[in-house]
């Protein structure tokens, strides 16, 4: 069913949409993505532009996408003013993606996670951008007592990361009250095209014929995200009135079994008739904390604190306020996901790193490998 959404304009104002379209056509617009280099930047730039909206990119690495000749592409970090400042130029909205993940040191983190922020806010504040867009994270929740996990339950942070990413939710809380629209989305963990990170560990075993271990029975519910069903909805806050959208909303699958059912999906998939194997709990996690103490292992707290529990939200305020509704299953999303890795394997074989883009380097878990 064809249907039009309103659009905000620079200074928060209704605007309309210019032509009726299935896919919510509106009108062209310049979409400021930070981090539009990294994996959901890059994905969010193809949504974007395959809807006719401008992009630029400001992310401190190379984007080095078949895309570029389609993207304003500026090098800069976040954390520097002046880049931040010409950057905005001209843009209407801004989707923050930008963040040093878990792995990237403390101080880094909290410079840019916090920092970094502050000044992207500000700078869309002074410039008269109308829509702020920010990416948080379900880590805000910490490892929690209770599920489903719902917008209003307290913020525990864990580790620097969880930390930095509550402390910035705050922040944006602060531009709400100054009168800017700030939808805050907090995302479970997402996969899709371009996703390695630590979900190469389980590509890479199922590639090559592997069992693979989790921590625990498996029987946990772990709820997943694919990227263009995170896309859709952010799209969603940036186009719906800014009444429905200046809040904050969870986003997960709606479709998600046991840990160890939608694993063993992707070693379905592999073909090689491998098993999810179950660990115990308690040992495997004192031996993950004494390694991530040594720095030889790529899993790092909240990962496997929460492996073998329960994690999962409602998702049920996106789909009200916003009729936001995923399509991807945890396993569909995992199985898109796994083919996209094996058709780019020549792309990053042999490469390494702390960012999503590229495989973790799994350390010692490169040996026990050879023992599944």
């Amino acid at each position: 069913m064809s249907r039009s959404l309103a659009v905000v304009g620079p200074h928060g104002a209704p605007e309309s949409p210019s032509q009726e379209g299935d896919d919510r056509d509106i009108q062209t617009q310049t979409f400021l993505i930070t981090g539009g280099a990294g994996f959901l930047g890059i994905n969010l730039a193809r949504y974007l532009l395959a809807r006719g909206h401008r992009v630029v990119s400001l992310d401190i690495a190379p984007f080095d996408y078949p895309e570029k000749d389609r993207v304003t592409v500026l090098t800069g970090d976040i954390r520097d003013r002046t880049a931040v400042d010409r950057a905005m130029e001209g843009v209407d909205q801004v989707v923050h993606t930008a963040a040093a993940l878990p792995l990237y040191r403390p101080e880094d983190i909290y410079s840019t996670d916090i920092d970094g922020l502050r000044n992207v806010l500000e700078a869309a504040y002074q410039h008269g951008v109308g829509r702020f867009i920010h990416i948080s994270s379900t880590a805000v929740y910490g490892i929690p007592d209770h599920h489903p996990l719902k917008e209003d339950d307290p913020l525990d942070g864990v580790g620097p990361y969880g930390e930095a990413k509550v402390a910035a939710e705050r922040i944006c809380e602060e531009y709400r009250a100054k009168g800017m629209i700030v939808p805050i989305i907090r995302p479970k963990s997402f996969v899709g095209p371009e996703r390695l990170g630590v979900f190469a560990l389980l590509y890479d075993w199922a590639k090559d014929g592997k069992h693979f271990p989790v921590l625990g029975s498996g029987n946990n519910r772990y709820q997943l995200l694919d990227v263009e069903d995170l896309c859709e909805a952010i799209y969603l806050t940036a186009t719906l009135e800014p009444e429905r959208v200046n809040d904050t909303f969870n986003i997960g699958a709606a479709e998600f079994a046991t840990m160890k059912e939608d694993y063993q999906a992707v070693l379905d998939y592999a073909g090689h008739g491998r098993r999810i194997i179950p660990l115990p709990a308690g040992p495997a996690i004192w031996l993950l904390r004494i390694l991530e103490r040594m720095g030889v292992s790529p899993l790092y707290k909240w990962v496997y604190e929460t492996a073998a529990k329960d994690s999962f939200v409602s998702i049920e305020k996106a789909q009200q306020k916003l009729g936001w509704q995923p399509r991807y299953s945890n396993q569909e999303a995992l199985i898109r996901n796994f083919q996209w890795y094996l058709d780019h394997l020549d792309q990053f074989q042999g490469r390494s790193g702390v960012s999503h883009r590229v495989p973790w380097k799994q350390g010692i878990l490169a040996v026990a490998k050879w023992f599944f």
